[in-house]
């Protein structure tokens, strides 16, 4: 048992609050144990330069943000205003990959969706939330988009969610807290469609290399925590 409680292959608490911000065309809050992360998505009649003339605006795009605000850890983080650090980079792409695998976005039309992600608490397992509210925060936008008939229901293709995993003390952990994943001798963070189809799968040891079989069963255990996350998800959406 953990120090909260839970079973090595038990969810945190999750909470999904729709609607957060009135303005935005799609906006959830979503809280996983102690980390909070607020995702706005914003639906803008344009597309950047490079996919129009790429694509000649055949298709639309979406594209992510993010960023811890500067009270969100332990200590102040210090607003990024000259130029994003490569962590922030690199979540930002992850978001922004695992998201463009839900949409059909040559269904878009000439739109783009930007998602902003905003941690405003980090207890561990910040990406992974941001893709699983995220989703939440997109179907609302598309759903608003499909009731004025400016998109096809198809748009939408595949609900999906992201959790972490890890080998803490040499045991198989599901969703790590920030002590755990502090202390991880491996961890990975995993995306999964409904389906069961892989969308990201990042491992990494921070240690000792580890073998297939134990990757297979962090695999397994990432299943069954997207499989619950799935089932939180259209619990929120269906009320």
């Amino acid at each position: 048992m953990r120090k909260d409680g839970r079973q090595a292959d038990e969810l945190r608490p999750v909470q999904l609050t729709l609607d957060y911000v009135r303005y935005a065309e799609g906006s959830v809050l979503i809280s996983v144990g102690g980390t909070r992360v607020l995702c706005n998505v914003s639906v803008e009649d344009r597309l950047p330069r490079w996919l129009l003339e790429q694509s000649g605006g055949k298709q639309g795009w979406l594209t992510a943000e993010y960023a811890l605000l500067p009270r969100s850890t332990h200590t102040r983080t210090p607003q990024e205003t000259l130029g994003l650090r490569g962590r922030t980079q690199e979540i930002r792409r992850f978001i922004g990959r695992s998201l463009r695998a839900a949409v059909n976005l040559e269904l878009l039309g000439e739109r783009q969706l930007t998602v902003d992600c905003d941690v405003l608490q980090a207890d561990g397992g910040t990406r992974t939330a941001a893709v699983t509210g995220g989703y939440v925060a997109v179907a609302l936008a598309l759903r608003r988009l499909i009731a004025q008939g400016a998109v096809p229901p198809e748009v939408l293709r595949t609900p999906m969610a992201a959790v972490s995993v890890g080998v803490v003390d040499g045991l198989l952990l599901l969703d790590l807290d920030y002590e755990e994943d502090s202390r991880a001798a491996v961890d990975g963070n995993v995306v999964m469609t409904a389906a069961g189809e892989l969308v990201e799968a990042q491992f990494t040891a921070e240690g000792q290399p580890f073998d297939r079989a134990a990757l297979d069963a962090l695999l397994d255990l990432a299943e069954k925590g997207v499989k619950e996350l799935l089932a939180v998800q259209q619990e929120a959406l269906s009320s």
